[in-house]
Formats: C-alpha cells, structure tokens, sequence
C-alpha cells in the first residue's frame, strides 16, 4: 500500500469530524432539521474513515512485514525459521486478522445501534414540523454550499484513487464524503425553499432523510447477519462488514449504470455493455433524463378545473390581472414554478361542529347516548335559566346557570373566493372562532327549558342569522347555509346522577300503579264476596221461610187426617217410617209362619250380587 493512500485515509476522517461538528453547529443555531440529519450522517461517516484508516495501517505493516519477511529470505542461507506455520513469525498479519475477526463486527453491530438510535431521535425531532430560522438561513445556505463542494473534491478524487489503486478501504470514506456533498446541497436548497416562504420543505426532507437511515440501519443488519453464511475463500479480497452498498449508491448514482451493465452482461451471457445501443443509451441517458424533465414542466402549463371547484392563478405570488379567477375546465399558464395554482371547492357544502371534537371509532356506533361521551373531547357551555336553585343549608338562591354539552353542526359554503383565499390568513379556523363566540354568547341569553323543548329551531335560525352577519363584517367571503341544534344535553359527567333521579320517578310510578291495581284488585273481590254472601242469606232465608211454611202446611192437612181417622193415621205413619228406615236394608221375608225349619241368613257382604239380590220391580210396573 503507497503511503499516500494512508494519508488520504487520514485527511479524510478528519474532514468528516471538522465538516461534521460545524454542520451539526449550524443546524442547530439555524434549527435546520435537514442541516442536523445531514451531520448525524457525516458523524456516522466519521466513525466508518476511522476504522478503516485503522484497517489501512494493519494491512500496510502486514505489507511491511512480508516484504522484510521475503527480504530476509533471500538472504539468509535457512529459511526454515521464516516459515509461516511459525507462531510468531508474522504478528502484523494475526494483529489485521483478529481485527478483522473481532473489531469489525463489533464495530459493525455498534454502528447499527448507533443508526437505529439516530433515526429514531431525529423521527421525533422532526416530527414537531417546526420551521427553520429565516433570519439565520443565508449562513446555514452558504456554509452548507461550502460544505458541499469540499466533500465532493475530496469524495471524488478519493473514489478515484480507489478504483485506480484497487483500494477497497477507501471506498466507505469516498461513499460518506460524496453523501456529504448531497446532504450539504440539501440543506442548501431546503433553507433556500423556506427563505423563499415554503418552510415545510425543511422538514418534509429532514423525514425522507431519516428513513434513509432507517433503511441503512436495515441493510446494515443484513448484512450482518449474511455474514454469519458467507462462504470464506483463503487469499480472496473481503468485502468490508462497515461499507454501506447504499450509502455508495447514494453517493455514486453513476456506479448504478456499471452494475446494471454488469448484471445485463451476465443475464444474456455476452458483453451487451459494449454493444451500440447501450453506448448510445449511455451517451444519451443525460438528454433523455433532462427531456423528462423538461416534459414535467411542460405539462405544468396545463390546468384542468373541475366541476364544483375554483382555482386561484398566481404568478410569483401574486394574482395574475384579468385571471385571478379559473372556472371549471381547461386553461393554460406559465409553468411551474412561475405560475402556480390553488384549487378550493367553492360548491361543495363544508362542515365543521361547534362544542365538540369528533371520534370517528366512536361515531361509527348506530345508537349514541348521551350518557356516554361519544367524541375525543366535549366542551360545556353556560346556559341561562330563568329560576335559580336554593341552597337547602343557608337558603340562599345560587347562580341561575346550567351546564350544556352542545353538539352544533354548521354549514357553508365559499360565495366569494378572493375574500376567503385572499382576506385572511386562515379563513375555514376564523369561521370556526367565530361560530364559537357566537354560541357562547347565545345560549347565556337564553332558557335551558325552553331550549331543550321548543326553542331549537328558532335558536338554529337566530345562531345562522348571527354568525353570518358577523362574517359578512370580517368579509370572509361565505355563505352560512346551516346550523342544527340536534345533540343538545346535559353534560355527560352529570349523566350518574340524572339516572338516578329518573330511576326514582320511575320507580315512583311503578310503585303507585302497583298501588292502584291491587286497590282496584282488592275493591272487586270484596264487593263480589259481600254480594255473595248477601246472595246466600237471602238464599238462606227464602229456604228457610219455605221449609217452615211447608211444615206448617203440613202439620195442618195431618191434622185434618188425624182427626178423621186417628187409628189409620197412627199406623199409616208408623208403616212410612219403617219403609223409610227399611229403604237401604236387606230384608228377608217369610211367607209361612207355621212350619218348624230353620232359617241360616249369612250376613255377610257380598263382593258380588247374584240374582238373588236384583231388585225386581214391583207388580203392575214394567
């Protein structure tokens, strides 16, 4: 290795550490989020020069050593002491190979770490979208263009001598110092953009910046873990674990045409890279990249309105006379960035709520409530009452003011572009504040009863009437079309106790109906009860006059019998007690009272009647 390969190693990890230290310098006394990732890549840079300026002496004494190795060979009358299965014959070689075995990966893993943590702290850096300083933007831009052109000098003349000297070690360096002179020009240009009135930009690179590490961090993982697989080939120049394909590509895009020629080469198995449209591709891929170019700006000078919307044409910022207006369909215009258009839907009805901010997850339920918040934040508003609640302690009466959660839709549409586009910095939040204000001091004026009943719509028209004068004051230049009063309630935090008040009156309710149905219940049954028994008494004492006048009837026509023939009467009533009394018993019957038998009667019950016990009817019936 020349020495003056290790100089250039050396003269460029120290521009990277001096060029680095004063870009992170800038940025931050600039606060460029583009400038300070831009350092955090030429800081990783200078980690990646430093291990392999390292590398570059380990190989250049491992050189040293085998030329005084063969130098001594040559003149020494043994050469058995120089073989190389001595163990401490070549101590430069086994101090680059332990180097090699150890150090690198090592390095390589802290470096992802390192990548990993960067991008995820400038992620969260930039993610505020907080602009640069104007003021100290010039000495960012002319730094940063200074930076720039000395990482090139020295990124290119290093990727030179690295291809020329077959200096794998000085690749990595040459890819961070050309990545450098990118980043800086960058920077340069997004201070440029926000000096200009575009402070967005600024950020907006300083984000695609910082996935570009990630994405390193990525590919540098990969290949650590590749690593692990390779297949080693002894004496075979190795790849170096730290070197970043990407960062070269990045640096080097011309190094993308190489290896796609070399890859078209071994795809169709013969040299396509030396064949006459590939050369001309070569040759002419400058005119065809500027000629996209240029057809992209060309086709900037063609605007197409659509329906429903309106375009405002500006020319370096300023209405164009005569055209500041473009209606729907096709116009031309100077291309971009001389003329620029604004495009707004002037017939589309545009929507905003006024005391509420909205969940979508939460409004995509079919039933709200209104004892469960249904948006990201709700905002309780004073409303008048016209009688005041009394303290049951002192007997003093409280403020007459309630709390509302108001969920108020309004609706408009822009009738005057310029006034809207033009009038004010902001005009859809002024509308919006407005609205607010307008509200707020509407519903302290008005009662909580009356507007939770009947007053709704004539508060939704008085609210339209109100709002749309005050805009028309601060020509805001739209046309208020709408203001719906329909998610008026109380406020959710009072929903627990509102519950429970309706749950009582409720439960009050339920109770007195269940009262009324067992009065009415009850009052029924004892009314009937009380007529049935008056209806058995009566019953009673009908029968009973009967039975006792029957008697009485009875006694008196057995009288008149008795007195015409006492005898007959007497035996004639003893027969029909005995009939009565014998009506159930078995009777046997003797027809001869003069005869000496004996007469067995078995008394006992009969399981079964015989013939003998069937009554048979008496005579003359059938």
């Amino acid at each position: 290795m020349e020495h003056s390969v290790q100089k250039r190693g050396l003269l460029n990890w120290l521009i990277l550490l001096v060029l680095g230290s004063a870009q992170a310098v800038a940025a931050v006394y600039a606060h460029s989020a583009t400038g300070l990732v831009a350092s955090v890549f030429v800081g990783l840079g200078f980690l990646v020069a430093i291990v392999s300026y390292f590398q570059m002496r380990l190989e250049e004494r491992e050189q040293l050593e085998q030329m005084e190795i063969d130098e001594l060979k040559r003149k020494a009358a043994s050469e058995t002491i120089f073989t190389e299965s001595a163990p401490d014959t070549f101590p430069a070689r086994r101090a680059r190979e332990q180097f090699e075995k150890y150090v690198v990966p090592v390095f390589s893993a802290l470096l992802f770490l390192l990548q990993v943590g960067a991008a995820y702290a400038l992620w969260r850096h930039v993610a505020d979208d907080r602009p640069s300083d104007v003021q100290r933007a010039t000495l960012v831009m002319a730094l940063n263009g200074l930076f720039a052109l000395v990482f090139y000098q020295f990124g290119k003349y290093t990727a030179v001598l690295a291809r020329l000297e077959r200096e794998r070690l000085l690749r990595p360096q040459a890819s961070y110092l050309l990545l450098g002179a990118l980043l800086s020009l960058l920077t340069s240009l997004a201070e440029v953009a926000g000096w200009l009135g575009y402070p967005k930009i600024d950020p907006a690179v300083a984000k695609v910046l910082t996935i570009v590490l990630a994405v390193v961090a990525a590919e540098n993982l990969i290949t650590l873990v590749l690593e692990i697989y390779r297949p080693r080939v002894k004496g075979q120049a190795e790849h170096p674990l730290y070197e970043s394909r990407l960062v070269g590509l990045l640096g080097q895009p011309g190094g993308l045409i190489t290896t796609l020629a070399q890859a078209l080469d071994y795809q169709f198995g013969f040299k396509v890279s030396e064949t006459w449209f590939y050369k001309f591709l070569e040759r002419a891929l400058p005119a065809l990249i500027l000629f996209q170019f240029g057809l992209l700006i060309a086709s900037s000078c063609f605007v197409f309105v659509e329906p429903g919307e309106q375009v405002l044409l500006e020319r370096f910022g300023h209405p164009v006379p005569g055209r500041e207006i473009l209606n729907p369909g096709p116009h031309l215009k100077w291309p971009w960035p001389i003329d620029r258009v604004y495009r707004y839907q002037t017939d589309r009805i545009q929507t905003f709520t006024v005391g509420l901010v909205h969940d979508e997850a939460a409004e995509k339920e079919r039933t709200l409530l209104w004892t469960k918040s249904h948006a990201k934040e709700e905002f309780n508003m004073l409303v008048a009452s016209k009688e005041g609640s009394t303290n049951l302690t002192g007997g003093e009466q409280a403020v007459p003011v309630n709390l509302l959660a108001v969920n108020i839709p309004v609706q408009y549409k822009v009738k005057d572009l310029r006034a809207f586009a033009y009038g004010h910095a902001n005009a859809p939040e002024l509308l919006q504040r407005i609205a607010n204000a307008e509200v707020t001091r509407y519903l302290v004026s008005v009662d909580l009863d009356e507007l939770m009943t009947t007053g709704r719509p004539r508060a939704g028209q008085e609210l339209q009437r109100r709002i749309q004068e005050k805009a028309d004051a601060m020509g805001l230049g739209v046309e208020v079309l709408f203001v719906g009063l329909h998610g008026i309630h109380p406020p959710v935090k009072a929903a627990p106790d509102f519950e429970r008040v309706v749950a009582a009156l409720l439960e009050k309710d339920a109770t007195n109906l269940i009262a009324r149905a067992y009065a009415a219940t009850n009052v029924l049954v004892a009314r009937g009860l009380a007529a049935k028994k008056t209806n058995e008494a009566e019953a009673y004492r009908s029968s009973s006059v009967a039975a006792a006048e029957g008697s009485a009837g009875r006694f008196t026509n057995q009288l008149a019998a008795y007195k015409a023939s006492p005898e007959v009467y007497t035996l004639r009533s003893q027969l029909d007690t005995l009939g009565r009394a014998m009506a159930s018993a078995r009777t046997y019957v003797l027809s001869v009272t003069n005869t000496h038998g004996v007469a067995i009667l078995n008394l006992e019950e009969k399981l079964r009647k015989d013939l003998l016990d069937v009554m048979l009817p008496a005579s003359g019936q059938k």
